[in-house]
């Protein structure tokens, strides 16, 4: 699946510590799926930043800006 298709697929997200102090993220969508995803904090931090920086583009998409770096 190509991350531009749109699916009809419902889920859930749910974000947070463990208690052998990974991040775990979540994921329960329909018909059952549950996909409970764990990372260390340095990988969840690098996950952050991702998306802070596909925010910020799909935010410039919206508004009709060029994507690119601010100086």
């Amino acid at each position: 699946m190509s991350i531009n298709k749109q699916s009809d697929i419902t889920a859930n997200i749910q974000i947070g510590p463990t208690d052998r102090g990974m991040v775990r993220i979540y994921i329960e969508a329909e018909g059952g799926l549950e996909l409970p995803l764990d990372f260390d904090p340095e990988e969840a931090e690098e996950i952050a930043e991702e998306l802070r920086v596909a925010a910020e583009a799909a935010r410039s998409l919206a508004d009709g800006k060029p994507r690119g770096k601010r100086r």
